[in-house]
């Protein structure tokens, strides 16, 4: 089993409908003018932050999400209708990554804090847009715009007031399964936590803080080994430490320094976020080693609590003394830099490229001028005239002088094949 503390997901939000082309039939209504209506609008995706997730393992089953694309309109000027937007739930303390940019796009560290991740595109207008004194009939009408596809990378990073640090087999587990309704896997052999557990432990006055039992860290966990850099990641979110020390080892000092180096090394606002030690198991070693250890940390400058997670001795102690740092210590500030996320909104397909595959015949691609084409109907010459005259104004016709096209000519564009001539049709 691994803890699962990142993901890449791959979104798509929902392209528009498609405008239409429709007339007013009414009985008795004499040259009803244009009717038809607008696309609706696509789908737009939104990560939303959910206190009750604790992992991303949901999405190493399903990594691909859609949102719905809106309808096309339809005739009498009724509009399509707009799809539902997307929202995707995350646990709170996910920074959203995109990985084209490698940009950081968002913080979600609260409940209930959403970002657009893309916008669903915009519905395509029907003829009635395009009337006016000079042209009352109309016989064009917009496609709708595309959606937006994008590959982001999620991270979790745990959000807790104290964040349990300790050997593995230090009693961390048993600890907070004592003192929150938190039920973590225990047993007697390193690393029984794998994942990391977060235990709501309730305060005199009624609320409560969070404590999460980070994995066992080991030495060289700052360079990756054990559990490591998957792990330590985590504690960096916290108010404070609880440095839960196993007393029943030969040397508990020694495994102290060791923690403490690795922090320093991974991150040094890590070796300076607040310490309350404790050395655990006090119930299995006699008064005289108990008194030797207490001697040797205070000479560190640290003075412990001495507790035992399995009956409990002096745990009433040490809560208090937690309660009392997350009422006086302030959380860190989120030093995550989160750029602007011009992508969520940038739907702009305007490319084109122009091919010629034979001798007769060249092939335009593109989104937005594949698009048009797919609204447009060969056998109104009032449609390809428009579409022709778009052409020019996105400069294909130019290229395609560029690459020497004659009259005559195929010009395929999407479903359209247009026989090409300066002198008569692009004036």
């Amino acid at each position: 089993m691994q803890f699962i503390d990142k993901a890449k997901i791959k979104i798509s939000s929902g392209k528009g409908g498609n405008g239409v082309v429709a007339w007013r039939r009414e009985k008795f209504v004499d040259k009803g003018g244009p009717a038809g209506g607008d696309g609706g609008k696509g789908g737009s995706v939104y990560l939303i932050a959910d206190e009750g997730l604790s992992t991303l393992l949901d999405f190493t089953y399903r990594s691909i999400f859609k949102a719905d694309n809106g309808e096309n309109g339809f005739k009498k000027s009724m509009h399509g209708k707009s799809a539902r937007d997307l929202y995707i739930k995350v646990p709170v303390g996910t920074i959203v990554k995109d990985l084209k940019s490698g940009n950081i796009i968002a913080d979600l560290i609260e409940h209930g804090q959403s970002v657009l991740v893309a916008k669903g595109g915009r519905g395509g207008r029907g003829n009635t847009h395009f009337c006016t004194p000079q042209n009352r009939a109309p016989q064009y009408c917009e496609p709708g715009e595309p959606g937006i596809e994008r590959e982001l990378q999620l991270e979790l990073k745990l959000l807790a007031d104290v964040g349990l640090l300790g050997f593995p087999n230090a009693g961390k587990s048993t600890f907070i399964s004592r003192v929150s309704a938190a039920k973590p896997k225990i047993a007697d052999y390193p690393f029984t936590t794998i994942v990391p557990n977060l235990g709501v432990v309730r305060k005199d006055s009624g609320d409560g803080y969070v404590i999460a039992d980070i994995p066992g860290l080991i030495e060289g966990a700052s360079k990756g080994v054990g559990l490591g850099h998957d792990f330590l990641r985590h504690v960096e979110r916290c108010r404070f430490l609880l440095h839960i020390v196993d007393g029943t080892e030969e040397d508990p000092v020694k495994n102290y320094k060791i923690i403490n180096d690795e922090l320093a090394k991974y991150s040094e606002k890590l070796s300076n976020l607040y310490q309350v030690v404790a050395i655990n198991k006090i119930d299995a070693i006699d008064k005289d080693r108990l008194d030797e250890l207490k001697s040797q940390f205070k000479a560190l400058g640290v003075v412990p609590f001495c507790i035992s997670a399995v009956t409990g001795e002096n745990l009433e102690l040490l809560k208090h003394e937690l309660e009392h740092k997350v009422d006086t210590i302030e959380k860190p500030a989120s030093e995550v830099t989160v750029e602007e996320d011009l992508d969520a909104t940038n739907n702009d397909d305007g490319y084109w490229s122009v091919q010629k595959v034979n001798k007769n015949t060249y092939v335009v691609t593109g989104g937005r001028i594949i698009r048009i084409s797919q609204v447009t109907d060969q056998r109104s010459t009032e449609q390809v005239i428009r579409f022709q005259n778009i052409m020019t104004s996105m400069g294909i016709i130019d290229e395609l002088k560029r690459l020497g096209i004659q009259n005559g000519d195929t010009v395929v564009v999407g479903k359209l094949e247009l026989e090409y001539w300066d002198d008569e049709v692009y004036k």
